[in-house]
């Protein structure tokens, strides 16, 4: 599936691009929003594939918002002007559609989309391990390397640049991401439940409203990701 983000100001617009995109497979929208620095929180901790961008856009303008992500998801700028063509070229978007376009160039600029990120897979050498293969994670800290096995785990949380890594034989602090530790930990055990949790699946005791329950303590579920856990985990 290609996670895909859909920015802009308008939310007709927004309605719309979710419409043409539930007409293709292969593409799941991860979030639809009208802000600018909404995106850019969850692009710092969500993996997103692709972003449909509006350029013109109050308080952080598309292309800005663009410059200030350290490495952007392959970008396709929508707007209802020509004169940002060359800016767009000059930001490696890989297709700028002029609005209002028609289902057939929104295909066109998916496609593309699709094709330009099946090859930049391609470029992308496999681990030499695979992660997952692993019964463990392995954490630096304190100028040294531990193990951590997954059946201890029972949650991890973000702290900005920093995780805390809640296991049942005590707590590691390091400096690391929740996105590469859910990439490195197997999915059918392990799932993000909130932008800043993670959460052991066979380590769950009980779901009360919008809080997970494990080992006693209690963290948060996002409403988004709450109806998905209920079918992964209950």
């Amino acid at each position: 599936m290609i996670r895909t983000l859909l920015v802009d100001d308008e939310y007709l617009a927004l309605d719309l691009l979710e419409e043409f995109l539930g007409r293709l497979h292969g593409y799941e929208v991860v979030a639809k929003l009208e802000s600018p620095l909404e995106a850019l929180r969850v692009l710092q901790s969500e993996s997103i594939d692709l972003m449909f961008l509006d350029i013109q856009m109050p308080v952080l303008s598309g292309a800005n918002l663009l410059r200030s992500i350290p490495t952007p998801p392959v970008t396709i700028f929508t707007t209802a002007y020509d004169e940002y063509a060359v800016e767009a070229f000059e930001l490696n978007v890989v297709d700028y559609l002029r609005k209002p376009f028609s289902f057939n160039r929104f295909v066109q600029a998916a496609n593309k989309a699709s094709l330009f990120l099946k090859e930049a897979r391609k470029e992308t050498p496999p681990p030499a391990v695979p992660a997952h293969s692993k019964a463990f994670i392995t954490l630096r800290m304190d100028g040294k390397l531990v193990k951590v096995q997954h059946d201890e785990i029972l949650y991890i949380e973000g702290l900005r640049e920093y995780v805390k890594v809640v296991t049942s034989r005590g707590n590691f602090v390091v400096l690391e991401s929740l996105k590469n530790l859910t990439e490195a930990l197997p999915e059918d055990r392990f799932m993000r439940i909130h932008k800043s949790y993670i959460a052991s699946l066979d380590k769950i005791e009980a779901l009360e409203g919008n809080s997970l329950i494990l080992a006693g303590v209690r963290i948060p579920v996002s409403r988004e990701r709450r109806q998905e856990l209920v079918k992964r985990s209950f």
